[in-house]
């Protein structure tokens, strides 16, 4: 059986530090606040002439256009990232409360670089809960999809930080809210208005939250939504490697863009060479529209029918990795989902992951992953710095 070649591990089963359940909260209206969007145009990197829309030259907040609307399936919760580096969980002294979920994450990445997003998916009916529902409409994300469960709580992740910047996870998720999302929960309406439908694996993992997930593909599929998908592997919340294989190949062939990671393609091939192009080419089905390859600080490889290569990544100084995949994958769907025509155009889609690869690197200077996603200002500006 393949390992993963990643110093990250996981663990589940482990219960909460708060026993029983109190009353429910009362309902409360979710605060509104706009996000720092550019008010005013800046000139592109000249090697990346990105996508998208112009942005104003007047000082108001930049408009969506909802016909790119990106909706993000899965899973939103509490990251606590320890405050000191290089510690193990028990030595950390204090830790950062920072909102977070990979889904979640591209939603919010999304709506900063002004692209149009909104989440589905359930969290407890607690303060932690409607903290996270607050911070998506803060982040100008549209929340309707968001479902609150009186029974369970919001999920919470501790995250180990090493000197590298790189990760361990401990999960309190037994059940979690977000595991109990059913189908008949689902604002099928929300997602038949998408451009692109997001999502990942960690939501098909248990029931009910698993029909709820194929329902909510199956529709979008329907509607001739664009499917997107990254199956960020967290290996010890499935029940076995095997059942994780299984799991994440299982909705495989139904996407039209697959995000996956380098230590993903070695679990996936049981061990084959993921620098290996003729490996990667196996995990390439017929109706796949782009494969996606990332692998940290060097950058991303990409593949489509007609055209592959690799666009070389920022480099910068890493604090914490949590929510650089995420970022990434907001920056590509923030400049596909207005010009999808660039599935067709090697050169364009070069210079959207270019931007792309800028968004994942910017993440890692920060703690956290929704807190340090970058705005589309922050990108374009470190972009040109790179090259001045």
């Amino acid at each position: 059986m393949a390992l993963l070649h990643s110093p990250t591990f996981c663990f589940s089963g482990v219960s909460t530090t708060s026993q029983g359940s109190r009353s429910s909260p009362s309902p409360r209206r979710c605060t509104v606040k706009p996000a720092p969007f550019l008010s005013q145009s800046l000139p592109f990197f000249p090697r990346c002439k990105l996508q998208g829309r112009a942005l104003p030259s007047d000082n108001g907040p930049l408009e969506k256009d909802e016909s790119s609307l990106v909706v993000c399936f899965g899973e939103m919760l509490i990251d606590f990232v320890p405050t000191t580096s290089g510690l193990s969980l028990a030595e950390a002294p204090a830790f950062k409360k920072a909102p977070g979920g990979a889904p979640a994450n591209v939603a919010v990445g999304i709506s900063r670089l002004g692209g149009s997003s909104a989440f589905i998916g359930k969290v407890g009916e607690d303060e932690f809960g409607y903290m996270l529902a607050d911070i998506l409409k803060e982040n100008n994300v549209n929340n309707d999809g968001m479902r609150f469960d009186p029974g369970a709580r919001t999920a919470l992740a501790f995250v180990t930080l090493r000197k590298d910047g790189e990760r361990e996870f401990m999960f309190y998720r037994n059940p979690s809210a977000d595991m109990l999302l059913q189908e008949d929960e689902l604002d099928l309406e929300l997602i038949r208005k998408a451009k692109i439908f997001h999502y990942g694996s960690i939501s098909l993992i248990t029931e009910p939250c698993r029909s709820a997930h194929i329902a909510a593909t199956r529709a979008a599929k329907d509607a001739g939504v664009i499917l997107s998908y990254d199956p960020n592997l967290r290996l010890p919340l499935w029940p076995s490697a095997e059942s994780a294989r299984e799991g994440i190949l299982s909705i495989w062939e139904t996407a039209d863009i697959i995000k996956i990671s380098e230590e993903e393609i070695s679990f996936l091939t049981q061990g084959e060479d993921p620098y290996d192009d003729n490996v990667v080419r196996k995990l390439y089905h017929p109706n796949l529209k782009l494969l996606l390859v990332t692998e940290g600080p060097e950058g991303c490889r990409y593949y489509t029918k007609d055209f592959s290569g690799r666009v070389k990544g920022l480099k910068v100084d890493a604090v914490d990795t949590t929510g650089a995949g995420d970022a990434f994958v907001a920056g590509i769907l923030s400049q596909l989902a207005p010009n999808v025509s660039l599935l067709q155009d090697e050169d364009k889609l070069r210079d959207a992951l270019c931007f792309a690869n800028a968004c994942g690197a910017l993440t890692v200077m920060e703690r956290g992953a929704i807190p340090a996603l970058p705005t589309r200002e922050v990108v374009l500006n470190s972009l040109l710095k790179s090259v001045s």
